[in-house]
């Protein structure tokens, strides 16, 4: 079994097939990880990557898996999350990543050139309902999932929530003793929440925060902000986010993560915690 915490671990890049065309499959993605010694949690919308992941691991490849609970792989319920958890398998050391919806209404518009997978898919008519009721509490179903992830190899994040859902779905964890918790990408415009939030969320247990190099690059946010936030909150990850044809492979990722880091101001201490002992916390069994 891997010790995550000695390598650099990526929980979350995206692998084709996808909504859209992506670099690398699960397997290439492993291969690629494989090669700058670090370990990769790979991510679709259009669903499940957890049998791919169990698939590259019996190959020795560094690879785990997620479930994006859209309602094109089944919505958000129990049942999604178990069927994955079962084609895992038992034998990863990294936790299936459970994602809440992502195929929700955009409060924010992407600035990535992105090309359909599927010329058969259309995305809108996939929309999944947010996490909210219209009273403003949590949907019963996703009451539901959170009960479940209790009792099962899972940690959560938050996929595509906005600040408000995200809070409520914190208070939900909070209330059910969940174990492990991802805010997801959570200070991108998105998502809503600032530094003086997550500074404030610091001392909830299990809760994770990420911080992603997509938004880095795109220039949602610098590093500047890489470090307030690492200063901010004790258990943020750095994620990449890529997967992107058009955008860095892996080792470029790495490489500009450095430079990246150094005008951050983070210690060599903070950046093993965000790219290696973080996201082992996150995932380990």
């Amino acid at each position: 079994m891997r010790d995550l915490a000695r390598q650099v671990v990526d929980v979350h890049y995206h692998a084709g097939p996808d909504l859209y065309r992506r670099r690398l499959t699960t397997g290439g993605a492993g291969r690629a990880y494989a090669g700058i010694g670090g370990w990769v949690v790979v991510k679709s919308h259009l669903g499940s990557t957890a049998a791919s992941a169990w698939e590259a691991r019996q190959e020795g490849l560094p690879v785990s898996g997620t479930v994006v609970l859209n309602d094109l792989a089944g919505g958000v319920h129990p049942r999604v999350v178990e069927q994955a958890v079962y084609a895992h398998g038992p034998d990863s050391p990294a936790r299936l990543l459970v994602h809440l919806p992502t195929m929700v209404a955009a409060g924010h518009r992407s600035a990535l050139r992105r090309e359909p997978f599927h010329p058969l898919l259309d995305t809108d008519r996939w929309r999944t309902d947010r996490v909210l009721e219209s009273s403003g509490g949590l949907r019963r179903s996703v009451r539901e999932v959170l009960r479940a992830a209790k009792d099962l190899p899972v940690a959560v994040a938050t996929g595509h929530c906005d600040r408000e859902e995200t809070l409520r779905v914190i208070d939900e964890a909070t209330r059910l003793d969940l174990p492990r918790l991802l805010l997801t990408h959570a200070t991108h415009p998105m998502s809503g929440l600032t530094v003086e939030d997550l500074s404030q969320l610091a001392d909830v247990p299990g809760l994770y925060v990420e911080l992603t190099a997509l938004t880095l690059l795109l220039g949602h946010r610098d590093a500047r902000h890489l470090g307030d936030l690492v200063r901010a909150h004790p258990r943020t990850v750095f994620g990449s986010d890529l997967g992107q044809p058009d955008q860095p492979e892996p080792a470029e990722w790495l490489r500009l993560s450095r430079e990246w880091f150094a005008r951050a101001g983070l210690t060599a201490a903070q950046v093993r915690a965000i790219t290696s002992v973080n996201p082992s916390g996150l995932l380990s069994p």
